[in-house]
């Protein structure tokens, strides 16, 4: 039997491939850009400060605009946002590529062009989560798909851009990542869905907004786990990543740190799989190992350990992840109504990019004043102590699966 003729209750329909596609080379996309930016940065003169600007600017039109995009997609449905987004990213990653294609651009236009790039991302990720349950009939097993194809665009996006990019130059990559968009539009553009209920347009913007987060305060469970990772994502990943690349390609090289990296991945594709299968009575108790289990990423390097023990960590750590991150999208796409959907899950990406960026921001001086290794020591526990709090809490320890 081939997949065109599957039954429609299959995870393989022809909505979810189209939509497996859309992320997937979107995906693709988002991980291609920053190497692609960064070398183009520097080969254009501006140096590491104009690295910060450029992927400064597209974080914080995300951080200002997505609440904006939560409403935009309940308004006029999600779909609707996501290929607007998709085509607006095309023209703004074409456009850099022109400029880099001719010589050095200015700072100035990099940095808005990134912006306006950021901005559409803010219109197109509200949107996710709300298109999953559109396209899919066991939610868990297409969040677990969607988990494993970000896993692998993950470590696969900055190595073909850095191939790429040493060998074509940065002109080339920009070129591909607008490629990218553009397949994730028409997939978008060619999904069958039927009709969606959308706010009332008659309705201020600022009370649907007020609406969501009346919506997301209600739901004690949604709010205390945001409020949780809101220190869990800063003082964990957030100061982690950077600091822990740093150490990694000090002790072992760049290229021990890349199949690190890879590792990490495939510990991702393996959360996937595993998150498809397992469905537990209490989603947020069994997805809260998953935060124990990153814990390992900042641990592992401290003291220097076999290359081999390095790399089973961070497999570890990204299974954990990528469990909680399944885990965590199913449980809010099957507790939150579809007419709320996206603007609920706007208040948590916002809360989510908040807590990384303050991190990464952090990452630096916190090193500079207790040292890296330290940090790291802190950053394991602080992970252990967010992981209790979780399981302490009774609204998220109470929370049953919907389905």
């Amino acid at each position: 039997m081939t997949t065109d003729t599957l039954p429609r209750t299959s995870l393989w329909s022809a909505n979810f491939r189209l939509y497996l596609g859309a992320r997937a080379t979107s995906l693709l996309g988002d991980a291609m850009l920053p190497v692609a930016l960064s070398v183009g940065v520097l080969a254009a003169g501006h140096g590491i400060t104009g690295i910060g600007y450029a992927l400064g600017a597209w974080m914080a039109a995300m951080a200002l605009c997505t609440l904006m995009g939560g409403v935009l997609a309940d308004r006029f449905t999600p779909r609707r946002m996501m290929v607007l987004a998709d085509l607006i990213r095309l023209v703004v990653q074409a456009g850099i590529a022109v400029a880099f294609a001719l010589g050095a651009p200015a700072l100035w236009l990099i940095v808005v062009l990134q912006f306006l790039s950021g901005v559409a991302t803010s219109m197109f990720q509200p949107g996710v989560a709300s298109m999953v349950p559109k396209v899919a009939k066991d939610v868990q097993k297409a969040n677990g798909v969607l988990r494993i194809a970000e896993a692998i665009t993950g470590v696969l996006g900055p190595a073909v851009a850095g191939l790429l990019v040493s060998l074509f130059g940065a002109a080339v990559v920009f070129g591909i990542d607008a490629a990218t968009y553009a397949v994730s539009a028409l997939c978008l553009a060619a999904l069958r869905l039927g009709d969606s209920p959308v706010a009332d347009r008659a309705q201020s913007y600022w009370r649907q907004l007020v609406e969501g987060w009346q919506d997301f305060r209600s739901r004690n469970w949604l709010w205390g786990v945001i409020a949780i990772w809101l220190v869990y994502g800063c003082f964990v990943p957030g100061v982690s990543l950077p600091v822990t690349a740093e150490l990694v390609n000090a002790d072992y090289g760049s290229t021990t740190l890349g199949i690190a990296l890879g590792a990490f991945g495939g510990g991702g594709v393996l959360g996937g799989l595993v998150a498809m299968r397992a469905k537990p009575a209490r989603p947020l108790v069994a997805g809260s190992i998953g935060w124990a289990l990153f814990a390992v990423y900042p641990f592992t390097p401290v003291f220097g350990p076999p290359a081999i023990l390095l790399h089973a960590g961070w497999l570890v750590a990204g299974f954990g992840l990528a469990y909680w991150g399944v885990v965590w999208a199913t449980t809010v796409q099957t507790h939150v109504p579809e007419h709320l959907l996206n603007r609920v899950y706007a208040y948590d990406v916002s809360g989510s990019l908040l807590a990384l960026t303050l991190g990464r921001t952090l990452a630096g001086p916190l090193a500079g004043a207790v040292g890296p290794r330290t940090l790291m020591l802190l950053s394991t526990a602080l992970g252990l102590v967010c992981t209790g709090l979780l399981l302490v809490t009774p609204a998220i320890r109470r929370l049953r699966r919907a389905n």
